[in-house]
C-alpha cells in the first residue's frame, strides 16, 4: 500500500512504521510515555486512514483514559502534550534524526499526523542552478506578529550560543551543579500573537535564569542528557487584551511537580515587554536564588559520602542552612567544608565567595572583636572574595563577599560601588539584594537601603530572620518603635548575640522593661565580653557615628553600664 502523505513523495504505510519505530527507539527522543502513546496512536490513525477520527476528545479518552465526560475546552491537556510532543519531534530531528529519511510531524492547529521526505542530498548531489533555488528559497513578507516571532527566534540563537558554549565545555575543576532545561512555552489558541508571546517569554526566563550562576541553564534546543534534573514549562492562554501564562518546575525522574504559578498580564504594546520582564524575574527568582525551588529540591538529595563533585555542591548548600540562623556551632563545619571544596575545586567560584562570607562572620560574630587576629582574617576574606570575582566576575555570591570584606575593612564606599554592580548583574537575587540594602542603611543611607531589606524579605521565600533585624533597625531609627518591636519579636533568632543586642536597644527605647531586662540578662550570662567591647562593635558596623551613638544610647536605658 503507497501512502502519498505529502506532494511528490510516496511512502509506504511499513516505512512510516518502521519511521515511527526508529523515533520512539532512540535514546534521545525524549518524551513521556504517555506523549508516546500519543504520537503512536496519532500516526496509527493516520495509516489506517482514520485521520477524521483524531480529534482531542478521543485522544483523551483512548490514550490519556479520560472518562466519557471529558471536555477538551475546559482541560488543555491534550493540547499541552502536543506542545510538549512537537518539541521532542523538533529535538530528535535536530539530534539523533538528521539523517533520517521521513519526517513525521503534528501541524498546530490538529492532531492529524504528516509525513514528508526530509531531502537529505549527499555529498555528490549537483548544486542547485542559481534560478532554482531563487525559486525555492524565495521569502514572504512577514505579518507584525512573525516579525516578533522571528526576532524572539533570533534571539533564541544567540543564547543558545552563550549556553551551549558555557555548558558543553570540559570542567574538570567544576563540580556538580544543577542543569536546569527550559522548554518553549506552548502557545494554546494557535494564533500568531500567542507563539510570539510564547516565544519572548521562553527567552525573557532564560535571559533571567542565566543570571544566576549556581545553576546551567539549558535552551530548548540544547541536548538535554543525564546531567539535567530539573524542566521548566509553560503555557500561554490569550484573549482580547490579556492573557495568561501558566508555569512550572518538575523533576525530570519522575515528573513530580516541584513548583507552579499562573501570572496575568494585559497584551497591549505599552504593557507587554514589562509584563514579560516582570514573569520573567519573578519566575526566575523563585527557581534559582539561594532559597528557592532548585535549593529545596536540591537539599533533599544530600547524602553523606557522596562523590567529591556532589559533595562540593552539597558544601554551598550547607552554608545557606548555615545562614538561616547564622548558629555559630555548625560554622566550623561548613568552614572546613568549603575549604576542601576549593582545594579539590579551585575554580569553583561559588565556593570561594561563601568561603570568604564564612571568614567575615568569625570576624563579626566573634566577641570581643580580636584586632590581631580579625584584621589579617578579613583580609583573607578579601582575597577568597577577589579569587572568586576572578573566575566569575558576574558571581553574585563572589560580589556580596567582597561588599562585605571591604566594609569590615572600613572601604564603606569601596563596598557600595561593588554592591551597587552585583544590583546591575543580577537584581533577582533577594541573598545580594537585602544584604546590599542592609549595608546601605547601616552606612547611613537609611533612606534608600531600607526600601531593599523590605523588597528582599517580600521577595525570598524563607528563612526571613536576617531580613526582619534589618526592618526592626530601620523602623528604629525612622522612630517607630512600635514597628521596631513588632519586627524584631518577629526575627527570633536565639543563637545570635547581636539579635539580642539589637533587640535589647529597640525594647529599652519602646518602653518595654520585662523585654529589656530579659535581653539584658542574656546578653550578660552569654556574651560579656560583647558588652564590654559594645561600642568598639557599634563603630565596626555603622558606617556613621552619630548612627552609633543613638545605638549606644539606648543600650545605656538598658542598664548595662557603657560609658
Amino acid at each position: 500500500m503507497e501512502l502519498n502523505a505529502h506532494e511528490g513523495a510516496d511512502f509506504s504505510v511499513e516505512d512510516c512504521q518502521a519511521q515511527l519505530t526508529r523515533i520512539l527507539s532512540s535514546a534521545d527522543f525524549h518524551a513521556t510515555d504517555r506523549e508516546r502513546r500519543f504520537l503512536s496512536y496519532v500516526v496509527g490513525e493516520t495509516l489506517a486512514g482514520r485521520s477524521n477520527r483524531i480529534k482531542a476528545y478521543s485522544i483523551a479518552v483512548e490514550v490519556f483514559e479520560r472518562d466519557a465526560s471529558f471536555d477538551p475546552q475546559a482541560d488543555p491537556i491534550v493540547r499541552i502534550a502536543a506542545g510538549h510532543l512537537r518539541r521532542s519531534l523538533e529535538r530528535y530531528y535536530l539530534t539523533a534524526g538528521q539523517a533520517d529519511p521521513i519526517l513525521i510531524d503534528i501541524p498546530k492547529g490538529g492532531y492529524v499526523a504528516t509525513f514528508s521526505p526530509r531531502n537529505t542530498p549527499s555529498p555528490a548531489t549537483e548544486e542547485p542552478t542559481s534560478a532554482t533555488a531563487s525559486k525555492r528559497l524565495r521569502p514572504r513578507p512577514l505579518s507584525k506578529p512573525r516579525l516578533i516571532a522571528a526576532v524572539a527566534m533570533l534571539a533564541a540563537a544567540a543564547i543558545v550560543l552563550v549556553v551551549w558554549s558555557y555548558s558543553s565545555r570540559p570542567s574538570l575543576s567544576r563540580p556538580e551543579i544543577p542543569h536546569l532545561l527550559v522548554e518553549w512555552f506552548d502557545d494554546m489558541d494557535g494564533s500568531e500573537e500567542a507563539v510570539a508571546l510564547a516565544r519572548g517569554l521562553t527567552q525573557e526566563v532564560i535571559s533571567q535564569l542565566s543570571k544566576f550562576r549556581d545553576i546551567v541553564v539549558v535552551h530548548p534546543f540544547g541536548q538535554m542528557g543525564p546531567d539535567v534534573r530539573y524542566v521548566v514549562a509553560g503555557s500561554v492562554d490569550m484573549s482580547a487584551d490579556t492573557f495568561r501564562f501558566r508555569v512550572r518546575m518538575f523533576n525530570r525522574a519522575d515528573g513530580s511537580v516541584l513548583w507552579a504559578h499562573s501570572y496575568d498580564g494585559r497584551t497591549t504594546v505599552s504593557d507587554l515587554l514589562k509584563v514579560q520582564a516582570d514573569i520573567a524575574a519573578n519566575v526566575a527568582t523563585n527557581l534559582a536564588q539561594a532559597y528557592g525551588a532548585i535549593f529545596e529540591a536540591d537539599a533533599k538529595r544530600v547524602v553523606p559520602n557522596a562523590p567529591e563533585d556532589r559533595a562540593a555542591y552539597f558544601c554551598t548548600l550547607s552554608y545557606y542552612s548555615y545562614r538561616a540562623g547564622f548558629d555559630p556551632e555548625t560554622r566550623p563545619s561548613v568552614r572546613s567544608c568549603l575549604e576542601k571544596a576549593v582545594g579539590r575545586f579551585p575554580a569553583y567560584a561559588t565556593a570561594w565567595g561563601l568561603l570568604s562570607l564564612i571568614y567575615i562572620d568569625e570576624v563579626r560574630f566573634h566577641f570581643p572583636f580580636d584586632t590581631v587576629n580579625s584584621e589579617p582574617l578579613i583580609d583573607r576574606a578579601l582575597a577568597a572574595a577577589r579569587r572568586a570575582a576572578e573566575l566569575e566576575p558576574t558571581n553574585v555570591r563572589a560580589l556580596q563577599a567582597q561588599m562585605l570584606a571591604l566594609y569590615f575593612k572600613g572601604e564603606i564606599d569601596a563596598a557600595m560601588r561593588v554592591g551597587r554592580r552585583g544590583m546591575t548583574i543580577n537584581p533577582n537575587d533577594t541573598v545580594f539584594l537585602g544584604e546590599y540594602g542592609y549595608r546601605l542603611a547601616l552606612s547611613g543611607n537609611w533612606m534608600e537601603g531600607c526600601p531593599l531589606v523590605e523588597e528582599a524579605r517580600r521577595r525570598n521565600p524563607g528563612p526571613f530572620a536576617y531580613y526582619e533585624v534589618g526592618l526592626a533597625m530601620c523602623a528604629y531609627f525612622s522612630g517607630d518603635l512600635q514597628q521596631a518591636a513588632m519586627w524584631i519579636r518577629k526575627a527570633n533568632v536565639p543563637s545570635n548575640a547581636l539579635y539580642h543586642l539589637i533587640a535589647a536597644a529597640i525594647f529599652a527605647e519602646g518602653g518595654y522593661a520585662a523585654d529589656a531586662e530579659r535581653e539584658r540578662v542574656w546578653l550578660m550570662e552569654h556574651v560579656p565580653a560583647l558588652v564590654t567591647n559594645v561600642r568598639h562593635e557599634a563603630l565596626l558596623r555603622f558606617g556613621r557615628s552619630e548612627d552609633a551613638e543613638i545605638f549606644l544610647g539606648s543600650l545605656r536605658k538598658v542598664g548595662l553600664g557603657i560609658p
